[in-house]
Order: structure tokens, then C-alpha cells, then sequence
């Protein structure tokens, strides 16, 4: 169905995007000696290649050509809090994507595809509540003390 193939194109598009996004503000993070912050963001834009490596696998399979050409605007924040409000935003437009995707699915009875995009889902909302999780400490302890937990001892 084309209409899946499309659907799973979106979702790449997403993937991409996050990988750039998640990458870059790892690199920032790692510039300012915010080691933790680094290595999150770093492994959740290797996690997101993985992801994408498994996008294009199924829209191949499905005898689609998957895009990689197209990505969305990266929200890049100039501080810890705005790259963590930039995440959280990017973050709940892709758990909308998701789950319509996966209604999709459901719709066309493609089960192998909805299960790829469960598993993303599953995901994503995870580190949507661990972005939620920084913002609450931030707000409990102040910007200061949160970056300095963030700092490598």
C-alpha cells in the first residue's frame, strides 16, 4: 500500500531530523563539560540512526524507496534549558506522527510495520519522560546545581 510507504517515509523523516538534532546538542553539551548530558543526546542520535536503518529496511522490503533526502527544521537551543524544550517539543510532534502511523497500520493490516512503530513509540515516549524528568530537576534545584550534576567528576 502506498499510503504505508508514505507513512514510514514520514517517520524516517523524523529519525533524520532527530539524529541531526540529538547529535549536534550532544557535541554542545560535550564542549561545555556537561559529560551526561553529552552521552544521553549522543546515544539517542545513535539510536535514532539505528532506527532510521530499520525504516529503510522495511520501506524497501515493502518495495518503497525510502527518503532520505527530506528533513525538518532543527531546534537547536542556545542553553541546556532551551535544548531540552527544543527535545521535548520535537519529541511530542514525533509521538503524533507515530501513533497515527500506527493507526495506519492497524487500518491496512500491516502488523510488521505497526510492531517496527510501536517499538519507536515505546521509546521515544520513554525519553520524553526522561526530558521531563531534567526539566523537574532544573525547576527543583535551579540551572546551576543541575549542570553541575551534569559535569564529569
Amino acid at each position: 500500500d502506498p499510503s504505508i510507504i508514505q507513512t514510514l517515509n514520514k517517520i524516517l523523516t523524523f529519525e533524520l531530523t532527530s539524529l541531526n538534532q540529538y547529535f549536534l546538542h550532544a557535541r554542545m553539551y560535550k564542549n561545555w563539560g556537561l559529560e551526561e548530558l553529552n552521552e544521553k543526546d549522543y546515544k539517542k542520535s545513535i539510536k535514532d540512526m539505528k532506527q532510521a536503518d530499520d525504516l529503510i529496511e522495511r520501506i524497501l522490503f515493502l518495495e518503497g524507496l525510502p527518503n532520505l533526502q527530506h528533513l525538518e527544521k532543527l531546534h537547536i537551543g542556545e542553553n541546556t534549558e532551551e535544548m531540552l524544550q527544543c527535545n521535548l517539543d520535537f519529541q511530542m510532534s514525533q509521538l503524533s506522527a507515530l501513533r497515527s502511523a500506527i493507526e495506519l497500520c492497524e487500518k491496512q493490516e500491516d502488523y510488521i510495520s505497526r510492531e517496527l512503530l510501536v517499538d519507536i513509540l515505546e521509546y521515544e515516549e520513554e525519553h520524553v519522560d526522561w526530558i521531563e524528568a531534567q526539566q523537574f530537576l532544573i525547576g527543583a534545584t535551579g540551572i546551576e546545581n543541575y549542570l553541575q550534576s551534569m559535569m564529569e567528576d
